[in-house]
């Protein structure tokens, strides 16, 4: 049996585990409102209109925050729209995902509903068709308590109190040519600045999200960084990344190492973080917003056809990837990623939560499953709280098509404040199992409390309404401690939990 050993020491710390990593993210798109967390005529529909079975299994999750209501959609949003009463909104078409917008659900709605869910919400505002005027309006609207035009028709539309919206996002993805009003680095550093003061003049606690170059492999990439950040430094907290995978392919050793990507992609994005601010000599640090990630590929060209056939359709089916047994690994390995940057990264928002390349999938009318990406953020929201620790990892390596020398262990770690620890590991080899040896002799004595594991013998292996159980957690065969040294065995091709207690 392969062999890998790992060195943990409760003071290699890396920082503080926000918990808003374990973030999600709800779009006007596909099914991801209308039929996933809303359908009126559903038998769970509460007096709302909300599927109380889809809050549950958000519920299980954990999920800190919600982005909301895009992604692309909020290009072209009027957020005027979605207030008041429902018989006088206006049906829009939206230009983005080519689909018609009834606005049934809004931004009340929308507040409700997260509330029911235990989950606050992160808005995104339009810096796209609209601008910094807008923006500073929906702040005075959702946050001011009283005495203003924007803050007394809230109250007038039923809510007296604020809805105390805490974190906002400047646009999406503004460098990218499908954007609506799509921009230079330098256009949207200035609108981005100017909509940051006037916001926070509004509501000086909120917290915003500044657009970073819509992906890693953008011509504007690295230049788009510096540009905006050169404008909007001072104003803004956080920088977005965004980035999916796939396996078109179908090479799951090189697919499975994806993850080194992200940790590449992170690293330059605070490097380029890091020299704005030395170029400002400022003593603020501008951590990350990795709001939107995820595995996105398997409904492309379905998207196509269904496009094809039904635009401006209401709620068409889109993005409704079926994700395999890699694809929870992958996603699992990309979560241990994000724990291992935690002093920089604060907030992360799988895309997306229902039915849009979700880890809950519902039928109109019907049922609800998890998918099995459902698994590895549930179980890592869960137990991934505390401190991030930095473990000293030698393992087996493989060489594949686009990475060298991968290892087949990946794992992170934390640790509660009252001392237990917490391992997340991959087993990326194919064939066998991998035996861990973790040398814990710096928190005292700790035992084994629960070894869950996430494997098939099939990587493809799905999960289905009418078999939602194909691919779930089960114990794992434990280990043993002895001398403050932990024994276990990796199954081939698993995400691992390892939790140790006192």
């Amino acid at each position: 049996m392969k062999k890998a050993t790992m060195i943990m020491d409760r003071d290699y710390t890396i920082g503080r585990v926000d918990p808003r990593i374990y973030g999600s993210f709800i779009e006007h798109l596909g099914r991801a409102v209308y039929g996933g967390i809303y359908e009126p005529d559903h038998p769970t529909a509460d007096e709302n209109g909300f599927r109380q079975d889809v809050i549950d299994m958000v519920r299980r999750l954990n999920v800190p925050v919600t982005r909301y209501p895009g992604g692309n959609f909020v290009s072209g949003f009027n957020w005027e729209d979605s207030i008041g009463p429902r018989s006088q909104r206006p049906r829009r078409l939206d230009l983005a995902w080519s689909t018609t917008e009834t606005n049934e659900v809004g931004l009340h709605e929308f507040v409700e509903w997260a509330r029911k869910a235990n989950t606050d919400v992160m808005y995104a505002v339009n810096l796209g068709s609209r601008g910094p005027d807008a923006a500073r309006n929906v702040v005075e609207y959702a946050n001011h308590p009283s005495g203003s035009y924007w803050s007394d028709l809230r109250i007038q539309n039923g809510a007296k109190d604020p809805f105390g919206i805490k974190l906002w996002c400047l646009g999406n993805e503004m460098d990218g040519p499908w954007q609506i009003c799509s921009k230079t680095a330098y256009e949207y550093g200035r609108t981005a600045c100017e909509a940051a003061k006037m916001m926070k003049w509004v509501d000086p606690s909120i917290e915003l999200v500044a657009c970073g170059s819509s992906g890693y492999d953008m011509p504007t990439f690295g230049a788009w960084e510096y540009e905006m950040l050169d404008q909007c430094y001072d104003e803004i907290d956080y920088v977005s990344l965004h980035r999916y995978y796939g396996n078109r392919t179908n090479n799951t050793p090189d697919f499975l190492a994806r993850n080194m990507d992200l940790d590449g992609f992170i690293k330059t994005v605070v490097s380029l973080c890091d020299a704005v601010r030395g170029k400002k000599h400022s003593k603020k640090q501008i951590n990350l917003s990795f709001d939107e990630w995820n595995v996105w590929y398997h409904s492309n060209e379905q998207d196509k056809e269904v496009v094809k056939m039904g635009k401006w359709g209401r709620a068409l089916p889109l993005l409704e990837d079926v994700y395999n047994f890699e694809d929870a690994l992958l996603v699992g390995a990309m979560l241990i990623t994000f724990l291992k940057n935690a002093d920089r990264v604060k907030i992360a928002c799988l895309a997306q939560l229902v039915n849009v390349i979700a880890p809950i999938m519902t039928r109109n009318g019907g049922g609800v499953w998890a998918q099995t990406t459902y698994w590895p953020l549930m179980q890592a929201s869960m137990y991934g709280r505390g401190t991030a620790l930095r473990p000293i990892i030698n393992s087996p390596v493989y060489d594949c098509t686009d990475y060298e020398k991968v290892p087949l262990v990946d794992a992170a770690a934390t640790m509660a404040d009252d001392g237990s620890v917490t391992i997340f590991a991959v087993n990326r080899d194919m064939q066998e199992d991998v035996e861990l040896d973790c040398d814990l002799r710096a928190f005292g004595e700790l035992k084994i409390q629960e070894h869950i594991v996430l494997h098939h013998d099939d990587v493809k292996a799905v999960n289905t309404e009418a078999n939602p159980d194909n691919v779930v957690p089960a114990a794992g065969k434990g280990g043993v401690i002895d001398g403050g040294k932990m024994s276990i065995v990796l199954p081939a091709l698993s995400w691992n939990v390892i939790r140790l207690s006192k």
